[in-house]
């Protein structure tokens, strides 16, 4: 009996199976094709990403080249044409390029003495939330060093908190500019404290250690 019934149960269970491969084999045939129209769309996207990236490179490098090789010999005028250059090239380059294009463009400003100009690029990319957050953090980092003594110390300090934090590889450059608007403040006991950290601080650039040293010694007289 046990044999009959497990037969039973297998052509019930084939019955079933075949009725809803009547009845949704369409749809599954359907969806079959949508993967793999997904696979190949997704190939041929790859495929023009890698082409946009290509063509984005090379436009970024025959932007550069000429400021590149002139090194710190550029004009105010030629940084900043480049930069305005750099500025259109950047609205319609993939996120990478766009982003260091900015970044580029906003130090060619700051060159050519236009600060308004490379804070609002500098702004701009630490808020861009398609940035890489490396790319975002040293954007706010270079728009701190800039507004040394020209924006509220209070607004500097806010801004590089999240940079200060042990995790942060840009902390030691954020603890610098810190010490910098606590002497701006008159505070020195607190930049002192910063000072004496960094000087000491194994994993801080060796240009920060031995300028914080050299703050040192001014401040101790």
């Amino acid at each position: 009996m046990v044999d009959i019934f497990d037969e039973v149960s297998e052509d019930l269970r084939h019955e079933r199976a075949v009725a809803l491969a009547k009845r949704y084999g369409g749809y599954l045939i359907a969806a079959m094709v949508l993967v793999l129209v997904g696979v190949g769309a997704q190939q041929a996207y790859s495929s023009y990403q890698a082409k946009q990236a290509e063509k984005a490179a090379t436009q970024y490098l025959a932007l550069t080249q000429a400021a590149d090789q002139q090194g710190g010999q550029l004009t105010p005028d030629q940084a900043v044409q480049t930069a305005q250059d750099l500025n259109k090239f950047a609205a319609s380059a993939p996120e990478g390029y766009k982003t260091v294009a900015n970044l580029r463009a906003a130090g060619l400003y700051a060159a050519a003495g236009k600060l308004d100009q490379a804070n609002a690029l500098w702004t701009g990319v630490a808020q861009d939330g398609g940035a890489d957050k490396l790319l975002r953090d040293l954007a706010t980092l270079l728009w701190a060093q800039h507004a040394l003594g020209a924006v509220p110390d209070t607004d500097i300090q806010a801004r590089l908190q999240p940079l200060a934090a042990d995790t942060n590889p840009y902390h030691s450059l954020a603890r610098e500019i810190q010490a910098l608007t606590y002497l701006h403040q008159g505070n020195a006991g607190l930049a002192k404290a910063l000072f004496t950290e960094l000087a000491s601080d194994p994993t801080a650039p060796a240009g920060v250690r031995e300028r914080a040293q050299g703050m040192l010694a001014q401040l101790n007289g």
